[in-house]
């Protein structure tokens, strides 16, 4: 009889790797089993290891016997025709179609969020943050408030059940809650709709974890 082994997926430090949260994300909150090979970021330890595992020397990667599929978004979409049957997308062409879109804009946008208000996820801070974040903030909130209003009957998020697009954007929500940036009540009802989740909260739980180690081995 042949063993069939669960995939790896590796990834970077919990508290800061947002690239990494997507797919394990959905991963974890649709039950499938995976082996998890955590590498803390810009340590002479991730620069000896990533090499075994990613052709980028990148994380997030997910290996799959000799299959290697590395990119966040491509890791999604692989794991959504691989375990989950269509799942991971609304079942709904349009919707589908535009969930795909935003997924895609997260995908490639928002640079001065990115760059200017990093992921830490146990970082808290009230500091205004700039004129040009706000503008990212802006227009995913645009996002947020459309996607709710059109599609998110049937459930708390973007497309109403949990879909792909809330992996894409929950780096975001835990962004604006770190940096305490003011959203309006339909983009905080996603936001606590995202921090609700299990499999989010024990991701939580793994980064506090990471930085009282941090704090103690100093």
């Amino acid at each position: 009889m042949t063993t069939v082994l669960p995939p790896t997926l590796v990834i970077g430090n919990k508290n800061y790797s947002s690239w990494s949260l997507r797919p394990w994300l959905l991963l974890r909150h649709h039950g499938v089993a995976f082996d998890e090979v955590r590498l803390p970021l810009d340590t002479p330890e991730f620069y000896a290891t990533i090499g075994n595992y990613s052709p980028t020397g990148r994380v997030p990667v997910l290996r799959e016997g000799e299959l290697v599929v590395w990119d966040s978004l491509a890791i999604l979409e692989y794991s959504n025709e691989r375990w989950l049957d269509g799942k991971g997308w609304p079942a709904d062409l349009a919707a589908r179609a535009l969930a795909r879109a935003v997924s895609a804009e997260m995908h490639s946008g928002f640079a001065e969020l990115r760059k200017q208000c990093p992921m830490d996820c146990v970082k808290r801070s009230t500091a205004p943050v700039s004129a040009e974040v706000m503008r990212d903030i802006a227009r995913i909130g645009v996002l947020w408030r459309d996607c709710r209003a059109r599609q998110g009957t049937g459930g708390p998020f973007l497309f109403g059940a949990f879909s792909i697009a809330d992996c894409m954007f929950a780096p975001v929500a835990l962004r604006i809650v770190s940096y305490g940036i003011e959203v309006g009540p339909v983009e905080r009802d996603y936001i606590d709709a995202l921090l609700a989740l299990p499999a989010l909260q024990a991701w939580l739980g793994d980064a506090e974890a990471e930085q009282r180690a941090r704090r103690e081995s100093r």
